[in-house]
Order: C-alpha cells, then sequence, then structure tokens
C-alpha cells in the first residue's frame, strides 16, 4: 500500500475528476521513496523572488517583479526548520542565486517575456536591495555550497552536478522559489541525471497559486515525490551521522550573496 500522505494534495483543488480518473488508472504519481545520501536544495530564496521583508505580493511586486510576497516567506520559515535538520545531520546544503554583471548584459532571453527586466531586475535600489541577496534569515553558513546560476535549472551551466557527484549524493531535496520555473527546471533535470527527486511543498512558492499548485502535480505525477517539511524532517532524523565530508568551511564563500550593510 503507499504511504500516507502527511497533508492532502493541494493540486486536488485544481483538478476535474476527469483528472483524478486519468492519473489513477495511467499509473502516474508512484512514490519514489527518498535516498540514502541526499543533498538539500535551495534555489533561489533571495530579495528577487520573495521581497526583502513579508508583505503582502502586490505591494512586494512593485519594487520587486518576481516576488512570490506572502507565500514566499512562509516558504522561509519552512525552509529554516529544513535547514536545522539538515545542519544536525551534517547532509549538504546546497543554494543557488542569481548572477549578473554589472550591466545585465548576460541576461539573455529574460529580457524577451518581462517589460520590466531592463528597467528593475536588480530592484528599485539596487546599491543597497540587490536582488540576488540570499534572505538572511536563512544564510548560507560557511559549509554551505553556494552557485551562481544565469538560467531556471541549478544545474544549467554550473558545477551542481560535479558537486553532487563528489560528495556522492544519490537524491536531491528541492525547496525554493518558483515553483513552476527554476524549482520545476532544476527538479526535471535531477530527474533526468536519474536522482531521486523530492520538492517539498512548503518549501517553495511561486506568483501564482495556481502555478505552484499544478506544477507539484505535474512534477508528483512524472519527476518527484511531492512531500512536506515534517515528512522530510522526519526522514533526515533517521539517516546516520557522518555519511558525508562535508567542506571545512569558507566564510566569504556567499559574500556575493549577502546585504552589504557598509552601502546602506
Amino acid at each position: 500500500m503507499p504511504e500516507k500522505p502527511y497533508m492532502p494534495p493541494i493540486w486536488d483543488a485544481f483538478l476535474t475528476p476527469r483528472d483524478k480518473q486519468v492519473f489513477a488508472a495511467s499509473g502516474y504519481g508512484a512514490r519514489g521513496g527518498f535516498g540514502k545520501r541526499p543533498a538539500l536544495l535551495i534555489i533561489d530564496v533571495n530579495y528577487g523572488f520573495v521581497g526583502d521583508k513579508p508583505e503582502p505580493i502586490l505591494e512586494s511586486v512593485k519594487r520587486w517583479m518576481n516576488s512570490c510576497g506572502e507565500d514566499g516567506w512562509e516558504a522561509v520559515a519552512a525552509i529554516k526548520k529544513l535547514l536545522v535538520a539538515a545542519r544536525a545531520k551534517a547532509i549538504p546544503v546546497i543554494y543557488t542565486s542569481g548572477l549578473r554583471r554589472g550591466d545585465a548584459w548576460d541576461q539573455g532571453a529574460w529580457a524577451y517575456k518581462n517589460s520590466r527586466v531592463n528597467k528593475d531586475y536588480l530592484g528599485k535600489s539596487p546599491a543597497t536591495l540587490r536582488s540576488n541577496i540570499i534572505v538572511p534569515d536563512i544564510a548560507p553558513e560557511p559549509q554551505d555550497l553556494i552557485i551562481g546560476k544565469q538560467k531556471p535549472s541549478a544545474f544549467h551551466g554550473t558545477p551542481l552536478l560535479d558537486y553532487l557527484v563528489h560528495l556522492g549524493c544519490d537524491s536531491v531535496l528541492v525547496t525554493g522559489t518558483t515553483t513552476s520555473g527554476c524549482v520545476r527546471a532544476t527538479a526535471v533535470d535531477a530527474f533526468s541525471y536519474n536522482y531521486r527527486v523530492s520538492v517539498i511543498a512548503d518549501g517553495c512558492a511561486d506568483r501564482s497559486q495556481a502555478s505552484h499548485a499544478i506544477n507539484l502535480c505535474d512534477m508528483n505525477a512524472k519527476y518527484a515525490d511531492v512531500v512536506y517539511s515534517p515528512e522530510v524532517i522526519d526522514y533526515i532524523a533517521t539517516l546516520p551521522d557522518g555519511l558525508f565530508d562535508l567542506p571545512q568551511g569558507d566564510a566569504n564563500a556567499a559574500r556575493i550573496f549577502a546585504r552589504d550593510k557598509a552601502a546602506e
């Protein structure tokens, strides 16, 4: 029998009776299961995607065009708890955040589909509130790994796969923003490399609540197990100690993605 979920699927409210019958009949959505050597991925949980403070999304997007608003900060709260569990067991924690030239020439195709990209991708006050600042509430620690990226998938043009191979990981626990964008792209690529993938629903957020739910549904059907943070925390607690040879630690590794208080 399948495992009982910790919470009912968020996408049920968006599916028609026909959709539910098709999923049941076609065999999609089977539970793949956790791996034995996981890494926790925190995808783009920065000012650009959740804003620099908790506030309603329609306020936040005035300054941060990509913000998920209050839903993003609910994901931050879940990620904080996951980080405590992950660090207690010394499993790898890998962050991503956007990385651009100062003139944003290298944003490429991002400018094709959003009229605000060239104007204020970096925020209204780029000197003090850069969009790629990782939210201080879940700031990286010296042993964590931080990757700058330019495209939706955390694997595209980055050393993420190299890091996972070097660590001997067999699975990834994916959190971040946005569910329909960078989280999904990363989950699909991890699946394509034959990793076991768990997407942590309450550790993800999107600007559109419908997109959040339906993309979780689609990932759960084909590429990943969609789970919730309490189950993941329970799972992490069962892992043996000393699984990984983590980096000794670099206090400066995340500096480029941190708030420069001297400039404020």
